[in-house]
């Protein structure tokens, strides 16, 4: 830990200011990319499966994606971050397009139900991840990795989750799309819409940035569920004049959650996944509680 001063980037001193190039501004990057993606992916979950309550929180692809991080570790040890993040992501995709298809199946469609059945669903995942881990001597590996913290981003450690770039753009040129697509199947179909592309296109993005995000820096809960629905709660739900919004908004929530981690007990640091736990927790109880 140094005291950096702007004094001392201003006085050039050399060693205050690769502190600065080599930690601060990564870490700076990574939170801003990580609160703009988690929060879009959010967003998207919730107009493809027409749910206010379904996030990556909440449809288990965090340990979707905790599960190949694990296939990673155990089938290539001593494999790169792209190696991991590539295994990741494609038991995220899968994961995905899992849930989907069960929420597809389902009848009864209340608000609520959707989300438990999700929950149930990352549970299922989540303990037969610690189960083989368990047997494979892995689990502190897992839990270390899967540990929402950016204390120990530097350069050379973080650029993968620029990866999560093109999701964004590709969300942002898809959002009319994503928007109809929100309004049912036999509607999208009706419109001349190739609603199966568009899902897909989705679950491809989301699975993307979620996948590049926890492997840089961890699982972080409830960003993508609470911000969309905030900023639904004040601007409405265009999602081509909300989407700006939502990304700020994530970027900004988990920058502030980032500072309140690292002041709270200073000099030591709270990892930012709990901090964004326990807040977006609380706001998560009180948006159910609102809907009913």
């Amino acid at each position: 830990m140094a005291d950096i001063s702007i004094s001392d980037i201003l006085q050039w001193d050399m060693d205050k200011i690769s502190i600065v190039s080599l930690s601060r501004i990564p870490r700076t990057i990574s939170l801003i990319l990580a609160g703009i993606g988690l929060s879009v992916c959010g967003l998207i979950m919730q107009q493809m499966t027409q749910n206010k309550f379904v996030s990556p929180t909440t449809a288990g692809t965090l340990e979707a994606a905790k599960m190949g991080l694990l296939a990673g570790m155990f089938l290539i040890p001593a494999s790169s971050m792209l190696v991991k993040g590539a295994f990741a992501f494609c038991f995220t995709f899968l994961g995905s397009l899992l849930f989907l298809f069960i929420t597809g199946r389902i009848r009864f469609r209340n608000v609520i139900f959707i989300p438990l059945v999700g929950l149930m669903f990352g549970g299922i995942l989540n303990s037969i991840a610690t189960f083989f881990a368990a047997n494979h001597n892995l689990v502190q590996d897992m839990n270390a990795w899967m540990m929402g913290d950016f204390s120990g981003i530097l350069q050379g450690q973080y650029e993968l989750i620029y990866v999560s770039l093109p999701a964004i753009i590709v969300t942002y040129l898809y959002a009319n799309k994503f928007a109809v697509v929100g309004m049912g199947r036999d509607f999208s179909k009706n419109l001349g819409l190739n609603y199966k592309a568009v899902m897909n296109i989705g679950v491809l993005c989301v699975s993307l940035t979620v996948s590049t995000v926890i492997i840089t820096a961890g699982s972080i809960t409830f960003l993508g569920l609470v911000v969309p629905n905030i900023v639904s709660m004040v601007y409405g739900d265009n999602i081509k004049k909300t989407l700006p919004y939502v990304a700020l908004w994530g970027a900004i929530f988990l920058l502030i959650c980032d500072i309140i981690g690292r002041v709270i007990i200073f000099p030591f640091e709270i990892p930012i996944g709990m901090v964004v736990g326990f807040i977006g927790g609380i706001l998560f109880l009180l948006l159910l509680l609102r809907k009913k």
